[in-house]
């Protein structure tokens, strides 16, 4: 009786232990949010308590919502894909005549994608503007950022002739951009924020954020 009596509570011992064990193991990672239609500001910037930071301000939903970069999907559907018009004004798109754009105007079943920097104070940095800076773009062909006036695009950021590609843009603007790529596939894309502040010319950064779009077919 007795060695039963200690094999037993050796067995007990095991399945409490188990059971400590499973109850704190760390929690899966959460997927990734995927945003497909509606307004998103996908680089909102915010400088505060000495610190520049850069979220995604998710308005696709009721409510505004910041999510770090790491955790959201940007999906291109196939409804995005569209004719390049001719003429060498339009080469940054590619050559092979279609490329996939979120525009910059608001289109029902698209994002309508844009940036932010409307919570950067007034007089914090040089010239009242920070830097937006294009460092890196993975993905099947080229991606590029521009705007349209006139039926005449103005290339802000072209991943097809070489990086890094920088923008000065000034505090307090909301802006809404065309996000061109030249085949379907996934891209990962790399901006950093960076300003010089008015203080004493030094630079602060918001270091590397990577965003993920998935175009599809």
């Amino acid at each position: 009786m007795t060695a039963m009596r200690h094999r037993s509570r050796a067995l007990a011992g095991l399945a409490l232990a188990a059971v400590l064990v499973a109850g704190t193991a760390t929690p899966a990672a959460a997927a990734p949010v995927v945003l497909s239609a509606g307004h998103v500001d996908v680089i909102d910037v915010d400088y505060a308590a000495g610190a520049l930071t850069v979220d995604v301000l998710d308005g696709t939903g009721g409510t505004d919502v910041e999510r770090d970069p790491s955790d959201v999907i940007f999906r291109v559907p196939a409804t995005a894909k569209t004719s390049v018009p001719s003429g060498a004004a339009w080469s940054f798109l590619g050559t092979g005549g279609q490329a996939w754009v979120l525009p910059q105007s608001s289109t029902p079943g698209l994002l309508w994608a844009g940036w932010n920097t409307t919570e950067v104070p007034s007089g914090v940095f040089q010239n009242n503007r920070v830097t937006f800076r294009l460092t890196s773009v993975s993905g099947p062909a080229g991606f590029s950022i521009y705007t349209v006036s006139g039926g005449t695009p103005t290339v802000l950021f072209d991943s097809g002739n070489g990086l890094p590609d920088n923008l000065d843009v000034n505090r307090n603007t909301h802006a809404h951009v065309n996000w061109g790529f030249d085949a379907a596939g996934a891209y990962t894309v790399t901006f950093e924020v960076t300003g010089k502040l008015a203080a004493d010319g030094s630079t602060v950064s918001s270091g590397a954020k990577t965003f993920t779009f998935e175009v599809l077919a």
